[in-house]
């Protein structure tokens, strides 16, 4: 039986975090307010059933469906209707409900004020995302299990005018990087922490 790690209802898809993700996903392209949903699954390959459920049971779009060597991940976007009946559908497949994923567990947190020139450099050498620039601030976070990256994401940038640098929410934890002003940043890391620490 597989293991449900994460599963994660976005209502609104914010528009940096859809965009981080058109940079590298290799299914359907979101769009920004859609409703999406991440399932994070152990062993990897139990991913590919669930995939067929949700794909079968409503009207969604699939974005990601990524099997690594210990976890499989899936992203599904649409209307918030047709989104959460798949997720229901997969839950009756797992016999479960949202209350047997692993909770979140923050592994590290901080901001990095007024960010050097090379530590921006050095930054943006590895980003995905838009580019912290020199004298912003920097609020680092870490996670496990990783999907639950593009939730602190998300609900970051519902929360303040921050930049999303980059986001790793595949393997053994997720990371996130984001940038700005240091009272936004601050309040898009409160933000962040709080979506995590929330999860039931």
């Amino acid at each position: 039986m597989a293991e449900l790690r994460s599963f994660i209802f976005l209502d609104r898809l914010q528009p940096q975090t859809m965009c981080y993700l058109g940079t590298w996903i290799k299914g359907a392209l979101p769009r920004a307010d859609v409703a999406a949903q991440i399932i994070e699954v152990a062993p990897g390959l139990d991913i590919e059933p669930l995939t067929d459920v949700a794909l079968k049971y409503a009207e969604v779009q699939a974005g990601i469906l990524v099997v690594e060597r210990q976890f499989g991940y899936l992203e599904i976007h649409g209307p918030t209707g047709q989104v959460k009946a798949a997720g229901e559908a997969v839950l009756d497949a797992l016999g479960t409900d949202t209350s047997s994923a692993v909770r979140p567990q923050i592994l590290a947190s901080r901001i990095v004020t007024m960010l050097d020139r090379q530590h921006a450099f050095l930054i943006n050498r590895n980003k995905v995302g838009s580019m912290a620039l020199p004298g912003e601030s920097l609020f680092v976070l870490e996670m496990a299990p990783a999907s639950y990256a593009i939730l602190a994401t998300n609900e970051a940038e519902k929360a303040a005018d921050i930049k999303v640098v980059d986001y790793r929410m595949i393997g053994a934890t997720g990371r996130v990087y984001l940038s700005g002003t240091e009272s936004n940043v601050r309040q898009a890391a409160e933000a962040a922490e709080a979506s995590l620490r929330g999860v039931q």
